[in-house]
């Protein structure tokens, strides 16, 4: 299978590249660098015969055209978006443009390329998307495929947008789809501006560790390496028009996270106190969403997929390899945004 990944040099679009590359699947990324992406993320497999890269923005349709005329991929894996979302509380339009007008524009591409293809068997266009798109959960409950859609964030409005022009595309063109909407993914190569490598790498500079309100916001934590396992399993098994809800089975308040990876900081790079003592509660993000949870009996009952990874496991793991990778790191601290309170309304 030739697989066609947008967003590869990203955080999960690398995993799923590195994975699939070492599974022998050929693989083309697509990428258009910016800000949170990085080439050392695929370096492992950069020079295989498997691997190619093209630096290509989703919303330029002729670049689009030459890649899918030029690879003629088997299948498209959508991963290319804006994600954070107190990026998307400043910065609202960036994420317009990528992630609802280049899914378009991905779409229509994909479409294209198909159809003066006879519509070939086996072809998949697969949309990742996020469990931020069903809104907050209270303190019972848990995300289905089957839960309306009621997104909080500029960010998580965008990918809702993203998903129901999948689903038309679908529908209407027949274009062979599946969607998969996932947990909060941690792991190695975590671009540092979210929670767990912010804390990681605040509690190494000395500096106070940033905690959102009181920390009782909720989160299903998914090990990025199982979700790149999941991925490659939804694509090759799930059924076109199927949505799939992919979730660590891990639930933690933020505030337990943090501590816990300041308790692994202790073992493992003891500093001249606790590193708890550099917890500090800062003003809340707007619309902060309270709970998110996923039920996953579909991807478990259908494709037979389970996560491997335990929180604890996953979090002593994502610690020690930033610990061992401060070269990846550091070359990102220049970058815009790094280590600066974004989102604050």
């Amino acid at each position: 299978m030739k697989l066609l990944v947008t967003g590869g040099a990203g955080f999960i679009g690398s995993a799923v590249v590195r994975l699939a590359v070492r599974r022998g699947v050929q693989v083309v990324n697509v990428d258009a660098l910016t800000y949170a992406a990085c080439l050392a993320n695929v370096a492992e497999v950069a020079d295989s015969p498997l691997y190619a890269f093209e630096h290509v923005n989703i919303c330029d349709r002729p670049a689009l055209d030459r890649v899918f005329a030029t690879h003629q991929p088997d299948a498209v894996m959508h991963l290319a978006a804006e994600s954070h979302v107190d990026r998307s509380i400043d910065s609202p339009g960036t994420f317009i443009e990528t992630n609802i007008t280049g899914t378009y524009t991905l779409l229509e591409a994909a479409r294209a390329y198909w159809q003066e293809r006879d519509r070939f068997d086996g072809f998949r266009f697969h949309h990742v998307s996020t469990d931020e798109v069903f809104g907050s959960l209270g303190p019972d409950g848990l995300f289905t495929e089957e839960t309306p859609y009621d997104p909080r964030s500029p960010y998580s409005a965008s990918k809702a947008a993203s998903d129901h022009l999948v689903r038309a595309w679908g529908e209407t063109f027949g274009l062979p789809t599946v969607l998969s909407n996932c947990s909060n993914n941690y792991g190695p190569y975590h671009f540092p501006e979210k929670l767990i490598p912010v804390v990681i790498l605040r509690a190494l500079a000395g500096q106070e560790i940033p905690v959102y309100g009181t920390g009782e916001n909720v989160r299903d934590w998914l090990y990025v390496e199982d979700h790149a396992d999941a991925l490659l399993t939804v694509l090759e098994k799930g059924a076109p028009g199927r949505s799939y809800n992919i979730g660590g089975e891990n639930e933690a308040r933020n505030i337990d996270i943090v501590r816990t990876l300041c308790a692994i900081l202790d073992r493992k790079r003891p500093g001249p106190a606790p590193y708890a003592r550099q917890i500090t509660l800062v003003a809340d993000r707007p619309g902060h969403d309270q709970r998110y949870a996923i039920d996953p009996t579909r991807i478990a009952t259908e494709l037979g997929w389970r996560p491997s990874v335990t929180l604890e496991e996953g979090l002593e793991k994502t610690v020690q390899w930033y610990l061992d990778n401060e070269d990846w790191w550091r070359a990102l601290q220049d970058r815009d945004g790094v280590g600066a309170r974004l989102g604050t309304g």
